[in-house]
Order: structure tokens, then sequence, then C-alpha cells
């Protein structure tokens, strides 16, 4: 590819990295407090049931508003560049974080404050709409060819990272206190600490050249007026498609990080601080399993490597959910392990899949179109609905069958789409149509 050197693709990727960690970290962070605080601070007039299931809809509000920071966010990237955009999505996203860290509690302000916290929660979820796609085609678009998934993979690891960054965070604090104290004021602590982080992120991302694909696009063909719309009439099947890959893996994540957190602590299958040093774990066991199957996908193809994730996904859901049931840390994270597996095979590569399946025009605003619809209908709403479903059976059974589910429909998604790691990231469609034609790309 030219235009970029492997010393230039190294630097984005890393800065790649850094900016998913900390953009990652932000809005997890929330989905752990949702998990052991925000019920109890800010929707204290309900049962307890009622209380969980308000502050995992808060939550949930992240995930409907990524979707809206998709197109605003790849509308300007497909038309003004990528690198403009991870630093605003950056900014909007650190400031949000940190206000909700200094939100008044509901006994101090009333209705007020649940308010304000999905209105920030809102402001977090336009950020990380916006984050990943810009975040991933910088990573694809610098690396050489027959490195994208490789490369594509490491801000992918971003997601693992700020989930370990933010258990971590809440875990030293949630032994450094009290209950009383954890309640109080120590849950504060992780959102302010991202005033730091941002001012990092914001340094590094500004060190960074724009990727040379789009450069080279934009300086030679005219630029699409609405990019968000010409992609969804001219790639519909692939949208649908593309965001039906990623149901299993993203519903998966968000029950194992965030509903199990207050399930096993509920049920008192586990200490809150075991429990988050637990999933710590997991999360750094995540991160070279996404670079191996990045850098697999090479060789291997994307394709294939999806539908063997999904396919031991749904076989593994049961014996899963009754590990974890066995109230034995060690069969808690040898089920997450295996889960993690099926998880990464899907994770690593599809920064490099995702971008394959559009035209450099488009690119942007089709990744993260089907991105952000995964998020909602996989992920915003995975807590909520195990809630309910476990609230309805009290039995863990029912929590392995929506996993299960999903995963039959990541892998049907999947199969229904074309292998694409051979093909060029260029707007030639009579290049893209031979190299899908061609049965040992095709797979």
């Amino acid at each position: 590819m030219a235009g970029s050197t492997t010393t230039q693709s190294r630097r984005v990727a890393f800065a790649s990295l850094i900016g998913t960690t900390i953009e990652w970290y932000d809005f997890f962070i929330y989905g752990t407090a949702a998990s052991l605080v925000f019920n109890k601070l800010f929707f204290p007039n309900y049962d307890p049931v009622v209380g969980a299931l308000a502050a995992f809809a808060s939550f949930a509000v992240g995930f409907l508003a990524r979707p809206l920071g998709g197109v605003i966010f790849s509308h300007f990237g497909d038309r003004l560049g990528r690198k403009p955009m991870l630093i605003w999505s950056l900014m909007l996203m650190g400031v949000a974080t940190i206000l909700i860290g200094a939100l008044p509690a509901y006994e101090h302000i009333g209705i007020w404050a649940p308010i304000l916290l999905v209105t920030l929660r809102f402001a977090q979820g336009i950020g990380v709409g916006g984050e990943w796609g810009g975040a991933a085609l910088m990573a694809v678009e610098h690396a050489p060819a027959n490195r994208r998934g490789f490369y594509g993979a490491w801000p992918q690891v971003g997601v693992p990272a700020g989930l370990l960054l933010g258990n971590t965070t809440f875990s030293i604090v949630s032994a450094s206190v009290t209950d009383e104290q954890f309640h109080a004021w120590g849950w504060r602590i992780p959102f302010l600490f991202s005033a730091l982080l941002i001012v990092l992120g914001f340094f590094i991302r500004l060190s960074i050249s724009e990727s040379p694909v789009f450069e080279k696009v934009m300086n030679t063909k005219e630029k699409v007026r609405v990019p968000v719309l010409e992609a969804l009439r001219s790639h519909p099947r692939t949208i649908l498609l593309a965001t039906g890959t990623f149901l299993g893996t993203h519903a998966t994540f968000y029950v194992t990080s965030t509903w199990l957190v207050f399930y096993t602590t509920e049920e008192g299958l586990f200490e809150r601080t075991t429990v988050l040093n637990a999933n710590s774990l997991l999360s750094f066991v995540d991160i070279p399993f996404m670079i191996l199957f990045g850098l697999l996908s090479d060789y291997l193809g994307r394709r294939r490597m999806i539908l063997g994730g999904m396919a031991v996904m749904a076989l593994f859901a049961l014996p899963y959910m009754l590990l974890v049931d066995t109230g034995s840390i060690t069969l808690y994270l040898l089920g997450g392990m295996i889960l993690q597996l099926c998880r990464t095979s899907v994770y690593g590569p599809q920064s490099a899949y995702f971008s394959e399946l559009f035209s450099t025009r488009l690119r942007y605003s089709g990744i993260s179109i089907s991105y952000q619809l995964a998020s909602i209908l996989g992920g915003g709403i995975a807590p909520m609905i195990c809630t309910w479903l476990y609230a309805s059976t009290n039995s863990p059974v029912a929590i392995a069958g929506y996993m299960a589910a999903l995963a039959v429909i990541s892998c049907g998604s999947a199969y229904l789409l074309t292998e694409t790691y051979r093909t060029d990231l260029t707007d030639d469609p009579a290049a893209r149509e031979r190299n899908t034609a061609d049965p040992a790309v095709s797979g």
C-alpha cells in the first residue's frame, strides 16, 4: 500500500490502541457502576429488581445513542477525514465521563439526578459511536495489504484493555474503602480519573497522519454528499449481514462483563472484588487472543474465523452458564476463557473484515452503521434481557439460550457473506468482483 511505511503503520496502530482503550474505559466503567451502585444512588425509590432494570436501562441509553454518533462522525469522516473525528469523539466522551463522576445523587437533587445521568450517558454513546469506525479505519487503511487483520486487531484490543483498566480501577477502589465509603464517593474516582487519560489520548492522536487510502481516493474522486444514506442505499444487504455477524459477540461480551457482575454478587456466588478481579484477568487474556486471531485471519480468512467461533459459542453457552452457577471462581475463569476464544475469533479480525466490505468513499459510514446497529440489538439491551429472563425463570438456562440463539444468527450471517481477506482497499468495483469471485478467496 503506497503512502504508509511499516513504522507509520505501527505508530498508527499504537495510537488507535491507546485512544480506543481510553474511550472504552470511559464507556465500560458506567456499566460497572450501573451493576454496583447506580440502582441505589439514582433510582432508590424502586424495589431491587426494578431498580436494577432502571440502572441497566440507563446503561442501554448509551447504546441507543451509538448509531447517532456513528452517523454524525461517519458523515464527516467520509467527507473530511478520519483523524479529526477521532479527536472530537475522544473529547466528547471524556467530558461526559468526568461530569458523571461529579453528578449529585438522587437524595441531593431529586429527579434531576437520573435525568442528568441519562443525558450524560447519551453523550457517551454519541462519542463512542464515532470512535470505533475512525480508529478501525486508521489502523486498517495504514496497514500493508497482507497484514490488515493483524494491524486492524490493535484498535480492537482497546475494548478488553479499556475493560481491564476500568475493572482494575474499580477493584482497587473497592478494596481500599469500606462499602459505605464506596457508595458515598468511592465509585466516583474511576470517572474523575478519566481526565488524565483524555489528556494523554489527545496528544497521542494529534501526532498521527491522515489515512493515505482516504487521501488518495478523495483527491481523485468527487465526495459523496450524504455518505450514510448512500451506504444504506447501495449496501443494504451487506450492512444487515455485517450487523448479524457481530450480534453474538457483542451480546455475550455485555452479559459477561456487566450482567454477570450484578448476578453473581446479588446471588452471593462471589464477592464484588472477586468477580471484578476475575473479569480483569479475562480481559487481559483477551488481548493476545485478539492479536493472534487478527493475524491468523490474514492467512485463513476473516469469514472462516467467524463461522468457527460462533458455532462453538452456540454449543458452549449452556455449559458456560452452568460453570458460572457452581460458585467456583476456578470454573468461572475456565468457562470465561473458552468463551473468550469464541468471541475474539470474531472480534480480532473484525476491523479488517468490515473495512474490506465497503468502498473507501462509504467505508466509515458502512462499518459504523453495521457495528452500532449490532451494539443496540446485541449489546445495549443484553443486561436488561438477562435481568428479565432470570427474574421470569429463575434459571441460568434461559440466559444460555439467549446467548446461543444470537451466536446462531451470527454464524448464519457470516455464511451469507463473502470472504474478503485478499481484496484490495480500492473503489474499483471490477477488482472487487474479481477477488470475491475467486473460489480460493470466497472460501
